[in-house]
């Protein structure tokens, strides 16, 4: 039995691949051929590296850290960095595309992407010396080098001015002391990009190197979310940073918060194929699972959900399309990301909630991706900037007025 949806096709019992297009208003066609080559290659990596392992992974709570090199290799590190650096030279559309289809798999999966594109690769490529560039930017693209980004601390997330890690000046060193807290892959890092005070309370960026003397990066354990993602802390006790591993073009929060804003960017992009892959399941669900002698998607309410989530879907896609425009013209100001972020995030937990109900129990096992997805996203909608931060973000631009004062 096939049923057709916007073109493609729905065959019952083909619950072993969940990766149809969706694209209810035609989308594509607003894509280049660029786009839809990337996509259609980071789709298939996905599922034949990721999705038929994913489940396991996050069960046990382990990294698949073997996974590094192919997407290093299907070009999701820095993918809109340029080429000369050994990084992809596309647009920022193709990025959001890339992150999309990685989170189709899972959402720690494109945050392994996302924090050594987005929060390593483009500070050193925006704020370092071309000396930097050339030392790292190339191999963090390749996954010689993994990275991970320093900013939030033990008892400062939200208020990242309030950081207490500091750097002393000591000839041609820093002495670099203090905390990071909810690291997305710390213990297995070459480089961290860490932000401390200066002596005259500025902000800077440093590249810190693994095995440098006094820095660890201890494992955090018992995550009910990202279980698939490695997460630590950094600890540094009196770490002696050579000067030229100073991020020299950047002070105070500029730095970390233009970063950020490239990583909501792109989690804006990536959360909608969490939500998509989780209607898709709940769509082939409601035509296979039969009640009171008829499919489940048979009865009104099953239609409201699937048509519900479809419509947010859409909307979500319009917004990280536009968004992408303005981000090619270099128009994109963090606070129209900050809206793009908490509302497309937003979306796919909703979506995921609708979709786990949909399926019924067996939505809560790991035969469907839903309560997986719903997990992971629980932390998407507070990371890079809570979901409450970031309607003050958008408060604040539209009224003028400062509400974190």
């Amino acid at each position: 039995m096939s049923n057709s949806n916007n073109g493609t096709i729905v065959t019952k019992g083909a619950k072993e691949d969940r990766f149809q297009g969706h694209d209810y208003y035609n989308i594509d066609e607003l894509l280049e051929e660029d786009h839809l080559l990337a996509r259609q290659a980071v789709r298939d990596w996905v599922k034949q590296e990721v999705s038929p392992i994913i489940e396991t992974y996050a069960e046990k709570a382990e990294c698949p850290t073997h996974l590094f090199k192919g997407l290093a290799e299907i070009g999701a590190f820095g993918p809109s960095l340029p080429a000369e650096y050994g990084c992809g030279g596309m647009d920022e559309i193709a990025y959001g595309i890339i992150m999309q289809e990685l989170e189709r798999g899972d959402s720690g999966i494109r945050s392994m992407a996302s924090v050594q594109g987005s929060l390593v690769m483009y500070p050193i490529y925006k704020f370092g010396s071309e000396e930097q560039r050339r030392k790292y930017l190339p191999k963090l693209a390749s996954g010689e080098l993994i990275g991970c980004f320093g900013l939030t601390e033990p008892d400062h997330g939200s208020n990242p001015s309030g950081m207490v890690t500091n750097i002393k000046d000591d000839g041609d060193a820093y002495i670099l002391n203090g905390a990071k807290m909810w690291i997305t892959n710390s213990p297995l890092a070459d480089i961290a990009v860490v932000w401390a005070k200066d002596e005259s309370g500025k902000i800077r960026g440093l590249i810190v190197e693994k095995g440098m003397k006094g820095f660890s990066a201890p494992e955090i354990h018992g995550k009910w979310s990202l279980r698939a993602s490695i997460t630590g802390e950094l600890v540094f006790e009196d770490v002696r940073v050579p000067k030229e591993n100073l991020l020299p073009n950047v002070a105070g929060l500029k730095g970390p918060l233009s970063c950020l804003s490239k990583a909501r960017y792109g989690i804006a992009w990536g959360v909608i194929g969490a939500a998509m892959d989780c209607y898709d399941s709940a769509l082939r669900y409601s035509q296979e699972r039969e009640q009171f002698g008829k499919p489940i998607g048979q009865f009104q309410l099953t239609q409201k959900k699937l048509a519900e989530m479809i419509t947010e879907i859409t909307k979500a896609q319009l917004l990280a399309w536009r968004l992408g425009t303005l981000a090619n013209k270099g128009k994109a100001t963090p606070a129209q990301i900050s809206m793009a972020k908490r509302n497309n995030v937003n979306m796919a937990l909703v979506i995921a909630r609708e979709a786990r109900q949909i399926h019924g129990g067996m939505g809560i096992t790991n035969e469907y991706p839903i309560m997986r997805h719903m997990m992971n996203l629980e932390t998407v909608l507070t990371y890079e900037g809570t979901h409450d931060i970031h309607l003050l973000i958008t408060g604040m631009d539209v009224t003028g007025l400062n509400a974190f004062k």
